[in-house]
């Protein structure tokens, strides 16, 4: 029996359509694009990763800040409320430490107990301030270590890597002004423009 020319071209077709099917269901990745591949996530992972340990590491000092700066806030709200003298200072226990060691437990103090606690720092980072208390009257004024301050006082918060410090600056009037990068230069400024130093 002999197909006709027309007939043995569609078997071609056919066969040639099967067998393209079949390669599609059998196919794999060739060696050289899954090399390529690789190498496209390997840079991709180069470039990302130092942009993501940046971006935990501003966070992590972000929250720091807004967390201290709610500590100052809550003392100096307290000492207006009640009408009496409130202390942020480092704790030792339910009490002033009397130490200028702001690493630890910082805690807003009254002569009724500790209102509110922060907890320690604990990746490496500091806390620096210059004295060992800052303590809002009832008006809401700011004193440290029991004197009026001369110019503003600095809460500097220094991670590991300098570039992301912040400060809070507290005002003689007991005001607070937590810094920005107002330069656009990748670090904070106080509010005169200098940069925070840790």
């Amino acid at each position: 029996m002999r197909l006709s020319r027309q007939s043995r071209l569609n078997l071609f077709y056919h066969n040639q359509t099967r067998v393209k099917f079949n390669n599609l269901l059998c196919g794999g990745f060739t060696l050289l694009e899954l090399m390529v591949t690789v190498a496209i996530i390997g840079i991709i992972t180069t470039i990302a990763i130092p942009s993501f340990s940046a971006f935990l590491i501003k966070n992590r000092v972000d929250n720091q800040i807004s967390e201290l700066h709610r500590l100052i806030l809550t003392a100096k709200n307290t000492a207006i409320n009640e009408g009496q003298n409130v202390t942020i200072c480092p704790l030792n226990g339910t009490v002033c430490s009397g130490v200028n060691n702001w690493n630890g437990v910082i805690g807003v103090v009254s002569p009724d107990g500790v209102v509110k606690e922060k907890s320690a720092l604990t990746s490496g980072d500091r806390l620096l301030f210059s004295a060992t208390d800052l303590t809002y009257n009832a008006r809401g004024n700011a004193t440290i270590n029991g004197n009026t301050p001369s110019g503003t006082a600095l809460f500097r918060y220094c991670p590991m890597q300098n570039s992301f410090a912040r400060g809070i600056q507290i005002t003689i009037s007991g005001r607070s002004y937590i810094s920005r990068d107002s330069n656009n230069d990748g670090s904070d400024q106080l509010r005169d423009g200098t940069n925070i130093n840790c």
